[in-house]
């Protein structure tokens, strides 16, 4: 009789990645769900005995999915699959009674292990013939959704770097991501931040088939936070531009890094650019968007909870590069690796 087991991810393209990384002779009956209150319907139903639970997504997260099943009492197995691999992330899931956490991009033996540690399953590591009913188009929707996905494994390897110089927890969003026109561009970026004063840093990365611009945008209020995080309070003399240029270091530079892992490329990265300081976000804007063409936006907004600390990571990209990207990891065996 097949296991009955539910793979909960908001990425249409992770829930397939996740099911062709199962041991291709287990025995299992998979349904699919893309929030937290989805698989909480299906696990009432008898229908996830073993639930892979990502973290970061829509309406309910892994968290307080994590919360309910304990409230509810469900007789489930949770495994957390996350691109959010920090410490505390994985400290916090064991707490809420998850019995393992893997991370993203998901490695099948140690996958296997983690099943066979606790009975679920005996076998072969393989899983190169499963085979899921779910098909990978070539739509933008379809290439925009694998490409978030790829975003967000990076992202979480960023919050790990930032989270471990900082000390402290960091919240990982669902990263935004949509194709803008030229001349919507700027007006799209300005509603990023509506603080009145903001300072930025641009860095640009290139590699075969793949170029683009990231762009940290920072709130001028919260410097005195970031460079009590930073322990630059002892230092009196440091200045807003080097906490700005350390932050926007570490996570560009920890974000393109888990890119170009993804798609097995080398990105040569440009010298950061300071686009302005202390000024209106729209008028930096207006002075350096006249040369993109249509491009891919993503947004991704670190926060810091215990310092109500918030800064935003912009990555634009033409798009041809979502295409280049979308077809390395489509090729990859159609999942991220």
């Amino acid at each position: 009789m097949s296991l009955p087991i539910v793979i909960c991810d908001d990425s249409t393209f992770a829930q397939k990645s996740m099911a062709r990384s199962l041991p291709d002779d287990w025995d299992v009956d998979i349904t699919y769900a893309s929030n937290g209150q989805q698989a909480i319907d299906k696990i009432e139903k008898g229908l996830g005995h073993v639930l892979f639970l990502d973290l970061n997504m829509p309406i309910m997260d892994g968290y307080e999915t994590l919360e309910l099943i304990r409230e509810y009492d469900l007789q489930t197995m949770v495994i957390v699959v996350s691109g959010d691999v920090q410490a505390e992330a994985r400290k916090r899931v064991l707490g809420l009674g998850a019995i393992d956490f893997i991370e993203k991009p998901v490695d099948n033996a140690k996958l296997t292990s983690i099943l066979t540690k606790y009975g679920i399953f005996e076998g072969d590591a393989s899983s190169s013939n499963r085979q899921t009913q779910m098909q990978t188009g070539s739509s933008r929707i379809d290439k925009l959704d694998v490409f978030r996905e790829m975003c967000n494994i990076a992202m979480g390897r960023a919050g790990k770097n930032l989270a471990t110089i900082l000390g402290t927890f960091i919240d990982l969003p669902v990263p935004n991501i949509d194709i803008i026109n030229s001349n919507e561009l700027s007006m799209a970026i300005a509603e990023v931040d509506k603080n009145s004063n903001v300072s930025a840093v641009s860095k640009g990365f290139v590699s075969l088939g793949v170029r683009g611009e990231a762009i940290i945008l920072y709130n001028d209020t919260q410097v005195k936070s970031l460079q009590g995080l930073l322990g630059y309070e002892k230092n009196g003399d440091t200045s807003d531009l080097e906490v700005l240029m350390d932050i926007s270091n570490i996570i560009v530079g920890a974000c393109l890094s888990g890119i170009a892992k993804q798609l097995n490329l080398e990105l040569t990265h440009t010298t950061p650019i300071i686009l302005g300081m202390h000024c209106g976000l729209e008028d930096m804007v207006s002075k350096n968007t006249g040369r993109w063409d249509e491009v891919v936006m993503v947004e991704i907004a670190y926060s810091v909870s215990k310092a109500d600390v918030n800064f935003e990571l912009l990555l634009l990209l033409p798009v041809s590069s979502m295409d280049a990207a979308f077809s390395i990891l489509t090729k990859q065996g159609e999942r991220i690796a």
